[in-house]
């Protein structure tokens, strides 16, 4: 959607920041790491090294200079990371773009997901030639799709088979929401 290097604003919500990745963000990194899934969904290394930990940082800063996408380091008052969220460009796919998020595994059940998730939404509905976000959530993961019904996302319905998480098939729920010009079409 983009072929110009984007720029990474900073997004404040209720009790987050979401702002560019930045070198001494390797701790949550690291923390990441250790997560059963996280490095199975992602591109967060699956060993706790610090090398690997600022090469994921580097990795992320290279996708907004690419124009892939937007990606934001979720940081709490004290601009501590605590998590990671991302709006990437659905490639041949006209307007749309899916948003993933995660959250360290020792900073979570602290409201931090749907925060960053509604602040992301709220400023990604008003980008031009944008008409759908999307995201895909495992149906056991009931913290995440509170966090989407929260921020106004709606579940469309459950992708069978939808993805190979560890070699094996795994079905997500695929939520949406439109933006004012996804919504004209409906009138």
């Amino acid at each position: 959607m983009n072929a110009v290097p984007l720029h990474l604003p900073t997004l404040r919500g209720e009790h987050v920041r979401l702002r560019e990745w930045r070198q001494s963000d390797s701790a949550i990194v690291r923390d990441a790491s250790h997560d059963p899934l996280i490095p199975l969904l992602t591109t967060v290394p699956d060993t706790a090294g610090e090398p690997e930990a600022l090469a994921f940082i580097e990795r992320q800063n290279h996708r907004v200079a690419s124009g892939a996408g937007y990606v934001f380091a979720i940081a709490n008052d004290d601009d501590r990371a605590v998590g990671h969220i991302g709006l990437f460009f659905a490639n041949g796919a006209g307007a749309r773009a899916s948003i993933g998020y995660w959250i360290g595994p020792s900073e979570r059940r602290r409201g931090y997901a749907a925060d960053a998730l509604a602040t992301l939404t709220s400023w990604s509905l008003k980008l031009h030639d944008l008409d759908r976000l999307e995201l895909y959530v495992e149906p056991w993961n009931v913290g995440s799709w509170r966090a989407a019904e929260k921020a106004g996302y709606e579940r469309e319905g459950l992708l069978r088979a939808w993805e190979r998480i560890d070699g094996r098939p795994r079905d997500m729920y695929m939520y949406a929401r439109l933006t004012d010009r996804g919504r004209a079409h409906e009138a």
